[in-house]
């Protein structure tokens, strides 16, 4: 369940972000489910490798500095998402780390608030 929800959360982050950053575009509220889930999947599959190797890369820097490299991968990978499915349209890299910072604000928002409701 808390799993169903989380997934939620994200596609109404999706969404919302969306509607308010002009270089971030989504179809409809149901590409919105489907890029969200699109994008937890590569997140949780390529998140944790493309985390370590900025880690190694910058010989522990991003390890230090989590908060900026979460992201900067966000944002690599809602473009890999853009580049997966026609449901998601981002205009440049700078839209896409628009866009993971206003969705990580969102969807942590989103979350505290259904937990605290719970």
């Amino acid at each position: 369940m808390s799993l169903l929800l989380s997934w939620l959360i994200l596609s109404f982050a999706v969404w919302l972000t969306a509607t308010i950053l002009p270089g971030f575009h989504v179809k409809s509220f149901g590409s919105a489910i489907l890029v969200a889930a699109l994008f937890g999947i590569l997140n949780f599959l390529l998140g944790w490798l493309l985390f370590a190797i900025f880690t190694v890369a910058t010989l522990g820097l991003a390890w230090l500095l989590a908060f900026i490299t979460r992201l900067i991968i966000d944002a690599i990978v809602l473009k890999i998402t853009d580049g997966l499915t026609d449901h998601l349209t981002i205009d440049g890299f700078g839209w896409a780390l628009g866009g993971a910072l206003m969705m990580s604000l969102i969807g942590t928002l989103g979350e505290r608030l259904l937990y605290s409701l719970l």
